[in-house]
């Protein structure tokens, strides 16, 4: 029944045959149950058949916002089993922000916590969305009562691998965030890859503690687990001190570099406790040199960094067979093509050379939701995506990373738009001027800080400004530090020099020599 969909057919073809087998350990629970993979996808058949009753038809989007469980994995395969386009958005997002998610995407069918239903309802109706249905941590919720109607066995909806599977907001130069099409064989053909690459397989054992609604826990570690027929233990969210457990009984994890830099600060992290485990991957933010240098000395196990993106997946590995290198992300994936560019003309700049990143591949987006204009800007007509990231290709063929042309800001792996906060506190009342910057950060790789310049008269203070965007900006936009200046640097055409304010800033979020680094 799953052959006519194809990227269902690909993640359930490794477990035909292997009802039984364990998928999931729901871990911190009681009792810490399994989930079996025939459990698993008769939920998401069931989870299909209620979408199809709320009106979905193929093509339609499914808007998401719900705190991780196994009962919103099997919604996300559900969605992709009827056909629908499935739309992920970060727990932490405010009302407002989900406002212009919703306005944009125009779902069929809009998905959030019983808790938030109150607030959200309305903004729903609003935006015309068909049916909107709550599905909570627990797994209550009108979804679960609708999915708890439906019998199980389901007829996939006939997709090829052109046809959409999910949209993703990202950040971009201007503007408000911008979906990012993917498609069935986007989704497919990286996860095939990636299983390749990492080498996993039905006995990898996956710590899985990334939230599920970003490429990295929702496509990379779930899709990969799945092709493979392994199984996961399945974290609500980060726990250093339960993960180091878990690495009694796992094999591997995908992580953000924050993980890495929290694990550290445990004394139980050592080579007996990673003993049994085969990899360690990092990804959606730089790793930094130093992590990776005290961490093969307390495990012995050289960290694998990646570079991947919304709009591609992951485009490049350190090897899983030979040296990885700090300060690197590694080689082109099998099938993508990686090379550096002059920003100005495009040209194909010499190896060692700085210069745009680009990538070609399957793995490409199809392109960004009702934005045809900025598709065109950022993916060209011979296929290669203009990544908005500088980088080089050594002598070696590892490619490294050292900027961004864009002033996206990355922050524990979420993409952070400055242009979006600059606006709320330019609006405030005392505030003349602003820039948001991103500065490097021990924990989070980069920290979001706001340079603000006051009125005349007015005497703000930090706190004043940090308690007006509480309620506007989720909690990982909102700036760490407010700076308060008589005015911004400008060069001769009146442009604000954020390079100046990053490089006069760039110590604040470092930890005194020998202090400990602390989150945020």
């Amino acid at each position: 029944m799953y052959d006519s969909n194809h990227l269902l057919s690909r993640l359930r073809a490794a477990s035909l045959g292997q009802e039984d087998a364990r998928f999931a350990e729901i871990a911190g629970a009681e009792g810490h149950p399994a989930v079996s993979y025939g459990a698993l996808f008769a939920g998401a058949e069931r989870n299909a058949k209620a979408l199809v009753a709320a009106g979905l038809k193929p093509g339609d989007r499914v808007a998401v916002q719900v705190e991780k469980s196994m009962a919103a994995l099997q919604l996300y395969l559900g969605t992709i089993l009827a056909g629908g386009v499935f739309l992920p958005l970060n727990t932490a997002y405010t009302p407002a922000e989900v406002r212009y998610f919703l306005d944009d995407a125009e779902p069929r069918i809009f998905v959030c916590d019983p808790a938030r239903l109150d607030r959200l309802q309305a903004i729903a109706e609003e935006a015309s969305v068909g049916s909107t249905l709550t599905l909570g941590a627990d797994g209550r919720g009108s979804l679960s009562e609708a999915v708890a109607a439906q019998a199980p066995g389901f007829e996939a909806a006939a997709r090829s691998e052109n046809d959409l599977a999910a949209i993703l907001y990202t950040s971009g130069t201007t503007g408000r965030s911008k979906g990012a099409m993917l498609t069935h064989g986007n989704l497919a053909s990286n996860a095939a890859v990636l299983k390749e690459t990492w080498r996993f397989t039905a006995a990898d054992v996956l710590i899985h503690a990334l939230p599920i609604f970003h490429t990295h826990g929702l496509f990379v570690a779930t899709n990969v687990t799945l092709l493979a027929g392994g199984s996961i233990i399945f974290r609500a969210r980060f726990d250093a001190e339960a993960i180091l457990q878990d690495m009694q009984r796992a094999t591997a994890m995908m992580g953000v570099p924050t993980f890495y830099v929290r694990l550290l600060d445990c004394p139980g992290l050592t080579r007996e406790a990673t003993a049994g485990m085969r990899v360690f991957i990092s990804g959606s933010a730089p790793l930094l040199a130093e992590t990776h240098k005290l961490w093969a000395e307390r495990t012995g196990h050289a960290i694998l960094e990646r570079y991947g993106m919304t709009e591609t997946s992951m485009n490049t590995s350190n090897p899983y067979d030979g040296e990885r290198r700090a300060g690197t992300v590694g080689f082109p994936l099998p099938g993508t093509e990686v090379i550096i560019t002059d920003p100005a003309s495009g040209a194909t700049l010499p190896q060692g050379d700085v210069g745009a990143i680009e990538v070609r591949g399957p793995n490409v987006f199809k392109g960004y939701w009702r934005m045809p204009e900025k598709t065109r800007e950022e993916l060209r007509d011979n296929g290669f995506f203009i990544t908005g990231d500088l980088g080089m290709i050594d002598e070696r063929g590892y490619v490294s990373i050292v900027g961004r042309s864009k002033d996206l800001i990355i922050s524990g792996g979420y993409n952070i738009y400055p242009k979006e906060i600059e606006a709320l506190i330019d609006d405030l009342p005392g505030v003349q001027e602003s820039a948001v910057i991103g500065l490097p950060h021990p924990d989070f790789g980069e920290g979001v800080a706001a340079v603000v310049v006051c009125d005349g008269g007015q005497h703000l203070k930090e706190t004043d400004v940090a308690a007006a965007l509480k309620d506007d900006l989720a909690r990982f936009k909102q700036p760490k530090r407010v700076f308060l200046v008589d005015e911004l640097p400008r060069n001769t055409m009146g442009k604000v020099q954020k390079n100046e304010l990053r490089e006069r800033y760039r110590e604040t979020f470092q930890p005194a020599p020998g202090a400990q680094a602390a989150g945020a």
